[in-house]
């Protein structure tokens, strides 16, 4: 009897998703717990995996469909038996045996493309033979190295090597489609931009004071806690202590309502292959730097590998970028909605600064502070940044909740 495999329950905060890619095609095997789907929303790619022992009997929702939360995508049955790798590879797996014994040229590569071709989603399979080409030819970026139509796409774009006895200077370009991800990320960034009074300001801070405590006592914190000592557990330690003394700027709009939050969960932007995702650390008041430092390495290691769940990444009263990991000297960062402000960390840049009226070389940090104007004022704003400074030159003071 035919079960029915439906796409994950979404969260109110997402609309719809996209089937990514189809690891498994109908009458294919499968085990339990095994990854069968890849569903793409706004904000992750979302695995649905095999229910039980069986095989796939039927798939009614192709690569690229748009699916709704809970949505029927395929049907399974459990206890069947699966396809076997086909007949004609084997019989070319066995042919390449026969003639290496007997000293031909072995053929095993034209084996291992038949099998790549059978491992790919059937959208993908379609692409390669329509267009002649050899899936070991084709660089796979899905998971585990697959096919994607996009890859089939590029490579069919992909400019031929031109012989150095042509003349050189083509203009090439190449047209592909936006992911979901980049294409909600460009959408967000607009509605705040034109739904906000965005306004930035900026102060600079002397990291020398974390420095040196950093370099004191990152080999003792690594091996007490099994992380490692960053700047941004003390950014967002400062952070939390700001927002509790200027709640506007851990406030958001709601209509015409005003919501002063009363926790302190603050959004960490990470870089991902997919693009910018934003998970959030929960009750950054009551965690430890030790806690802080090993949740943003947890967030770092799934965006990479692209494991981020929509709960992490879900809500969040503030948030800190950090562009200074890719050089960035200064920045307005764009706010990310409902949140009223985010707080843009840069490079550190050693410079000349006037120190009890002497000239010292500092490793000197630029801040910025994009907040919407609507709720929060110059002076709240400016305050803030503040009062983050003076808690990183003096991080005594923030540890001792002075």
């Amino acid at each position: 009897m035919a079960t029915e495999i439906k796409a994950p329950v979404f969260p109110e905060s997402v609309a719809d998703g996209t089937i990514a890619a189809w690891h498994k095609q109908a009458g294919e095997a499968v085990a339990r717990d095994e990854v069968i789907c890849d569903i793409e929303t706004d904000k992750v790619v979302l695995e649905v995996v095999a229910p039980a022992d069986g095989v796939i009997s039927k798939i009614i929702k192709s690569e690229g469909d748009t699916v709704l939360s809970a949505e029927i995508i395929a049907e399974f049955e459990a206890g069947a038996a699966g396809a076997t790798p086909s007949a004609e590879t084997e019989s070319k797996v066995e042919e390449t045996v026969e003639k290496t014994e007997a000293g031909a040229a072995p053929v095993v590569e034209k084996a291992s493309t038949a099998a790549q071709v059978q491992d790919q989603a059937p959208a993908v399979r379609k692409a390669l033979t329509e267009q002649g080409i050899d899936a070991k030819d084709v660089q796979g970026t899905g998971r585990g190295g697959r096919i994607t139509k996009e890859d089939v796409a590029n490579h069919q774009n992909k400019p031929a090597v031109t012989p150095l006895s042509q003349s050189v200077g083509e203009r090439v370009e190449k047209r592909v489609p936006m992911t979901r991800l980049r294409k909600r990320v460009a959408e967000r960034l607009l509605t705040a931009t034109q739904s906000t009074a965005m306004l930035t300001t900026f102060n600079e801070v002397n990291m020398k004071p974390i420095m040196d405590l950093r370099k004191q006592y990152k080999d003792r914190f690594e091996k007490r806690h099994g992380a490692r000592l960053g700047f941004m557990s003390f950014f967002i330690k400062a952070a939390t202590e700001a927002l509790k003394r200027y709640p506007a700027v851990n406030a958001s709009i709601d209509g015409d309502d005003i919501v002063y939050h009363g926790f302190y969960d603050v959004g960490v932007a990470v870089s991902s292959d997919r693009g910018l995702v934003v998970p959030i650390l929960r009750d950054t008041d009551q965690m430890s730097y030790a806690e802080i430092e090993g949740g943003i390495g947890d967030y770092a290691a799934k965006a990479r590998e692209g494991k981020l769940s929509l709960e992490e990444m879900t809500g969040g009263t503030f948030t800190i970028t950090n562009g200074g990991t890719f050089g960035s000297l200064l920045s307005t960062p764009i706010l990310n909605p409902p949140q009223t402000a985010i707080l843009g960390m840069h490079k550190i840049q050693e410079r000349p600064m006037a120190v009890n009226g002497q000239v010292e070389i500092l490793p000197m940090m630029y801040l910025a502070l994009s907040y919407d104007h609507r709720l929060i004022d110059g002076k709240e704003a400016v305050g803030f940044l503040v009062t983050i400074k003076e808690l990183l030159e003096e991080p005594a003071s923030l540890l001792l909740d002075l």
